[in-house]
């Protein structure tokens, strides 16, 4: 799975993008709230996991996240 950390412009927050190994997207979240989309993936047992890779994340880059 990659992550890619975007950051927002503006009125519009910061977000995170999941891909898969083919780079299709499977969740699009902001940063503070990634609870609904991380449970929808059946990934919530993960998700202090996941923010804190993403939280150490420079923004624009694209980084392979294993799970």
């Amino acid at each position: 799975m990659y992550v890619i950390k975007v950051k927002g412009i503006a009125k519009i927050p910061d977000y995170v993008q999941l891909r898969d190994d083919k780079f299709t997207l499977l969740a699009y979240f902001r940063v503070d709230r990634p609870d609904k989309s991380l449970e929808k993936l059946g990934l919530g047992d993960k998700q202090a996991y996941i923010m804190n890779f993403v939280n150490d994340l420079p923004f624009g880059q694209i980084a392979k996240l294993e799970i």
